[in-house]
Order: structure tokens, then sequence, then C-alpha cells
């Protein structure tokens, strides 16, 4: 599903974030990338979804090396690749409803289609009674939730959560986690980037810890492993 061989980032100033990084992620997993500030874990979530390019080494995705991939391609991988922020990045104007669909949108879904699925994974999050509601009308973990909702409209293969709880209180975080689970036994690959002690020794999956830029743990049902 994604493989990652040798991975080097080295950014203009000079900073080094990965360090020859492998590792093999199989559909379906649900993975946690762990470890200190600075470690390398957004360089190696942005990686996968291509917001970076690697300085060496391949990663490929679905048959497809991302190092080598044109950038008029990007948008079609991405496709396969939903991608939720700790903070949220829900269009402020737009209804819930709206937010959802306009992901749909723009690759020229039919709106009957459009429709059918937006209340589907508004189902899924269990929200959808505020189809109609703005985000500025919504508590943090619903607005995660949207988030959410957003990432697997087009059947995702992969789900990217970049510290999807880190703005939110325990419980809501426990609830977030229960929806990414949900989505998860789907068959939908989950890699989660984290800070959540709590939740990591909890929910119990596969951790992927980094430090100073190389793999330092891949433990299945790990745990976090570092005081917060």
């Amino acid at each position: 599903m994604i493989a990652m061989k040798d991975v080097y980032k080295t950014y203009a100033n000079g900073v080094t974030a990965l360090n020859g990084v492998s590792v093999d992620i199989q559909q379906g997993e649900f993975v946690y990338i762990v470890g200190p500030s600075g470690a390398g874990k957004s360089t190696f979530i942005k990686l996968i979804y291509r917001e970076e390019k690697p300085s060496g080494g391949s990663i490929i995705i679905n048959d497809i090396n991302l190092a080598e991939i044109k950038e008029k391609k990007v948008p079609y991988l991405r496709r396969d690749i939903g991608v939720v922020f700790q903070d949220f990045k829900l269009l402020p104007k737009l209804t819930v409803y709206e937010n959802i669909a306009f992901a749909l949108e723009v690759i020229e879904e039919s709106p009957r289609n459009i429709r059918k699925r937006v209340m589907e994974v508004l189902e899924v999050v269990g929200l959808k009674n505020k189809a109609r509601f703005t985000p500025n009308e919504l508590s943090g973990g619903e607005q995660q939730r949207i988030s959410i909702a957003r990432a697997i409209v087009n059947h995702p293969k992969i789900v990217i959560a970049d510290e999807p709880t880190g703005n939110l209180d325990p419980d809501t975080s426990l609830d977030i986690l229960r929806t990414l689970e949900s989505v998860n036994d789907s068959g939908t690959t989950i890699i989660m980037a984290t800070h959540s002690k709590e939740i990591v020794n909890r929910f119990k999956k596969r951790v992927i810890a980094i430090e100073d830029g190389i793999i330092a743990r891949d433990e299945q049902r790990g745990e976090y492993g570092y005081e917060v």
C-alpha cells in the first residue's frame, strides 16, 4: 500500500528532517506516528500526501512513485488520500453540507451522487442533523468530525490524520478516535500523527516512533513511550 525506502528529506535551510527512513504500511492498517517535537513526524506525514517531495529515496503509493510523479498528476493521487488537520481547515462561510460537497464538486461528481454521499458520511460521523449549520455554530469536536467526513467522502484508500485531537479535550478526543476506528473498520488505512499518550496507550495500534529523523521503534500494538 505504502512503501518508503531509504527516504531522506533535507529542507532549503539545511535541516535534515528524515534520514534514511524505510517502512511498509499495508492496506487496512491503523498506524500511529509518534515522537518528540521536531523529530520528523510532520515531514513523514506530508511526504505521503505529496505536500513535500523527498530529497532522496522512493515513496510508492498504489504503484505510484511520489518522487517522480508530475505536478499535474498530484491532484489525482490525492483523490485516494483524505487528510484531517488539527485546525480542521473548514471553509467558514459554507455550511457543513457545502464543506463536504465541495470535495466532490471539484471532481465533477453529479449533484444527485453528491447529495447521497454527503448524507452517508454525515451519518458515519453522527452529524446528519447538522448539515445546514456553519462551522462557527459547531463545537471543536463536531468540526473535527466534519473534517473527517470531508476526508472520507471520496472513498479514499488512505486517511492521514495530522494531530487530529491536538486542540480537543480528552472526552472529545476519544470520540474522534472512535470515529476514525469506524472508518478503519471499513478497510481504509489510517495514519495518525499524535502526541496523545492516553489515546495511543488506550487504543492499541501499530506504533511507528520517529526520533531525529529515523525510525526508532516500529511495534504492533505498541505504546506511546514518551513522557508528556
